[in-house]
């Protein structure tokens, strides 16, 4: 090789060495930003996790919800981490790397355990809150009959009387149209209650259904991409 054509490769070789050295460094600045986003995420489980309420349906349900829709910020994270493999790694990350890849398959195995304890949490849920609703409607129910038993043996000015209590006046002087309108309006009132209950249990219910699909399909997700990750970082896992 001629003199002339090496000197042509100085740049080249130069520029090459340039964009190494770029890359290294662009390198750097990922995996600490990726350190970090696992730090964030690990306070934010931490602040979840305090104080614990096992047991309780309500607290393990939103709990799960809760780690399914922040799983994007570790997933990130151990993407900027695992970025570059083994180059230009410090001493201390090798180690790291080891844990973090083995951490992967352990999240994963987690959620797909979280699924069925979520499954069974959004039926505890649904017969709680369907238990909870009927037992306020019959409570109300009760009071509603119980005025209506006594507008029913009520004298006409003791209804009148009532009516003035609540800031209202009778429309008709006859005592037995007056008792058959508030015995009807009582008669409402009932069939509203249990109206309203059966909407409030439909609508919680589905609201229940919707979170529960959405985060077990989203546990679902998130347990096969920790596994990808475990399964394609197996050089983390056999370094030094």
């Amino acid at each position: 090789m001629t003199k002339s054509s090496s000197d042509k490769f100085i740049p080249l070789v130069q520029e090459l060495q340039e964009f190494v050295f770029s890359q290294t460094s662009s390198m750097t600045i990922l995996r600490v930003l990726g350190y970090g986003l696992l730090l964030l995420a690990l306070f934010d489980i931490v602040e979840m996790l305090i104080p614990p309420s096992f047991m309780n349906p309500a607290w393990e349900f939103q709990t799960f919800g809760s780690l399914v829709e922040r799983v994007p910020v570790p997933l990130i994270g151990l993407a900027l981490v695992f970025y570059g493999e083994l180059h230009a790694r410090a001493k201390w990350e090798f180690v790291t790397l080891k844990f973090l890849s083995w951490l992967t398959l352990l999240l994963a195995i987690l959620f797909i355990l979280l699924i069925p304890l979520s499954i069974g949490n959004t039926v505890r849920l649904t017969k709680q809150s369907y238990t909870q609703i009927n037992t306020l409607s019959q409570q109300q129910i009760s009071q509603a009959e119980q005025v209506e038993k006594r507008v029913s043996q009520a004298t006409p000015q003791q209804i009148d009387n009532l009516l003035k209590s609540q800031g209202r006046s009778s429309n008709t002087k006859n005592p037995q149209e007056l008792k058959s309108q508030v015995l009807s309006e009582v008669s409402k009132a009932k069939a509203q209650i249990r109206n309203q209950a059966q909407a409030t249990q439909s609508t919680q219910k589905l609201n229940l259904l919707k979170n529960s699909v959405k985060w077990n399909l989203g546990a679902l997700v998130s347990a096969a991409l920790f596994f990808t990750i475990w399964k394609i970082t197996s050089w983390a896992r056999l370094s030094r």
